[in-house]
């Protein structure tokens, strides 16, 4: 038998095109940009792949809002559990390894098995940060030799608030370079994606939105950096910027400059970082201040 259309009974008629709705990331939620405007994201070969939101300087306000909430819960929290936190997000992205397999061959016009690479890389480097949670105490910190009855300890505390700016050209492995180290060292982070290749960034929140992430501990915006970290910059509850994805010279020393008037923290852009390299421990120091303390013996 067969129905009017001449297909058999029962056979699986052609499906509506679900299509995915990309949105920005703040305080654990997925809303859209406050001033509605969206822009076209297109594939390496030119092919139109998306609408993305273009977030505005009010998204990067709630961002910090939602940031600086999330804060104190965060670094209060051991740093075995942020290990484990960091860990899960390895976890659950290496089940989603495929889609962001096929997101890098979209967005950067790169070879499946190079797609993977710097996929297997990027969940890597996270299983490595999760790894450093428990240890910075013990690596940056230090107990000092002082002349008199007294305990003296330096220890590392996080900055705060991070605003950070993700490699263009990088889209994950690089993202991931610049998020992980600084909520490893439990600060939480406001970071704008790469503007040309978004779309493994907003799977990412995916996996950061249904992992153990404390909301508001990362929070995502797509869009331009030009017109959002300016706002950033001078925010005062802002405490530090990772600068590491401008590549504008100038539009760097401007955010510098913005960054003075609130005595911020400030990472320099990395134009020439090779994301394969093993990361070191500078961007675990960058964003934490040593607080030296002072206990006299027997009390």
């Amino acid at each position: 038998m067969s129905d009017e259309t001449g297909a058999p009974a029962g056979a699986p008629t052609a499906r509506v095109e679900v299509r995915k709705t990309y949105k920005l990331f703040i305080g654990g939620a997925f809303p859209r940009s406050e001033s509605g405007r969206t822009y076209e994201v297109v594939a390496a070969d030119g092919r139109f792949l998306a609408n993305a939101a273009k977030g505005s300087r009010k998204d990067g306000r709630d961002a910090v809002l939602a940031a600086r909430k999330a804060q104190p819960t965060w670094s209060a929290a051991t740093a075995y559990n942020r290990g484990q936190v960091l860990y899960r997000v390895a976890e659950v992205m290496e089940g989603r390894r495929e889609q962001f397999v096929a997101d890098i061959v979209d967005a950067e016009g790169v070879s499946s098995s190079d797609a993977a690479l710097q996929v297997d890389a990027a969940i890597d480097r996270w299983v490595w940060y999760a790894g450093w949670t428990d240890k910075i105490a013990q690596v940056l910190g230090s107990a000092n030799p002082v002349a008199g009855p007294y305990f003296n300890f330096s220890l590392p505390e996080p900055s705060g608030v991070v605003a950070a700016v993700a490699p263009q050209e990088s889209s994950l492995l690089g993202l991931v370079s610049v998020i992980a180290p600084i909520v490893a060292s439990a600060n939480t982070v406001v970071v704008i994606a790469s503007s040309a290749r978004p779309l493994p960034a907003i799977t990412l929140t995916e996996v950061l939105g249904t992992s153990d992430v404390p909301g508001g501990t990362v929070n995502v915006l797509t869009g331009e950096a030009g017109e959002i970290m300016p706002w950033l910059a001078s925010h005062a509850d802002v405490n530090a910027l990772d600068l590491t994805g401008i590549n504008d010279s100038a539009l760097a020393v401007s955010l510098e400059r913005d960054a003075a008037g609130t005595v911020k923290r400030v990472r320099r852009p990395s134009p020439d970082a090779d994301w394969f390299a093993s990361p070191g421990l500078s961007r675990l120091r960058a964003f934490v201040e040593t607080k030296t303390v002072w206990h006299p013996l027997g009390v």
